[in-house]
């Protein structure tokens, strides 16, 4: 069935497409009789208005859009959160893609929001950084970098000092002991689990009595920690691990499942674990987590409001905004 569309109201209510413009746009111009009969038209018709093609003859957008590598992380989710708060509150909108860190699906969102004549947008790159804004510049979008650091002179970025939360991680294992450190996490692809591993092992490097084995995953969920939890359970006593430093807190629970259910390790008194991100999920673990805490919900946030900063200020200046980890210190890894 073929939408209603301005034509249709006009000629319904009887008055021009002009009038019909003036009542959705600017109906204080329009005398109240003929709003109400125009009106009527709309309802009758069930007519719905273009905002994109008024938003396009306008030449601006309120709608902002945001690109995140796994929208089913709770910590993406809090990151959404923030930018579709601090957005409304200037009475934008987010929409949201899932790029599930799958470059080819992140380029198609970027095609659709070009589509669209979004406003501006907010990604966390699957890839690299530099060519994805450059990307975004050739196309004419302003876009803001959120949990990945990017060069000042080319956008915005919001981001953590990942290596600091690394060896936030590593200190705390080693002064509760641990000697046989194991970093579980996603492969070199990804900066955020890079990073954090070199902060590991920067802090290790103070400490050459502590040994440090690496655990790839080829995702960053729960049943991949599992997997690799299950291989540790199953290594005998003298060769496991005595702390574990997750990349993420997903992948922590999953590892803290393969411990208990399958191997019946004791945690923390066999194997300690601290996992990264802080999720409201990690403190409620049948051994509650600990974690390095990242304001998720003040990265979306100050991501929305540097890219606003650049649509609406013309001394607008690109910056780079690093937040601190927190370590927070649960039974996990209380020894």
């Amino acid at each position: 069935m073929r939408q209603a569309s301005i034509t249709d109201v006009a000629k319904k209510a009887g008055v021009s497409i002009g009038t019909v413009s003036n009542v959705l746009n600017h109906p204080t111009r329009v005398r109240p009789a003929t709003v109400k009969k125009v009106q009527k038209a709309i309802l009758e018709l069930g007519f719905v208005r273009n905002d994109a093609a008024r938003q396009l003859k306008a030449g601006n957008s309120t709608t902002v859009g945001l690109i995140l590598p796994d929208a089913s992380n709770p910590f993406f989710a809090e990151v959404s959160k923030g930018a579709e708060d601090s957005a409304n509150e200037h009475d934008y909108s987010v929409i949201i893609g899932n790029s599930s860190e799958n470059n080819d699906r992140e380029s198609r969102y970027i095609q659709l929001f070009h589509e669209q004549r979004v406003g501006g947008v907010l990604i966390s790159p699957v890839r690299g950084v530099a060519e994805r804004v450059a990307e975004l510049r050739q196309m004419g979008i302003s876009s803001v970098v959120v949990d990945r650091e990017a060069d000042p002179t080319l956008c915005c970025s919001v981001s953590m000092d990942d290596v600091a939360g690394g060896r936030l991680a590593g200190r705390h294992l080693i002064d509760i002991g641990c000697k046989h450190i194991a970093f579980v996490g996603g492969g070199p692809e990804i900066q955020q689990t890079v990073d954090r591993l070199e902060g590991l092992r920067r802090e290790l490097g103070e400490h050459p009595e502590v040994t440090l084995s690496v655990y790839e995953t080829d995702e960053m969920n729960v049943l991949a920690g599992r997997s690799i939890g299950e291989k540790l359970g199953e290594l005998e006593t003298e060769d496991r691990p005595d702390g574990v430093f997750a990349a993420n807190d997903l992948i922590g629970v999953g590892v803290m499942q393969g411990l208990l259910f399958e191997n019946n390790v004791k945690i923390p008194q066999e194997i300690a674990i601290i996992g990264y991100d802080d999720i409201d999920f990690a403190r409620s673990t049948i051994v509650p987590m600990s974690s390095v805490r990242q304001p998720a919900h003040l990265l979306g946030s100050s991501a929305v409001e540097l890219l606003l900063s650049e649509l609406t200020d013309d001394e607008h200046v690109h910056r780079q905004i690093t937040f601190q980890p927190e370590l927070v210190v649960r039974s996990s890894s209380s020894k």
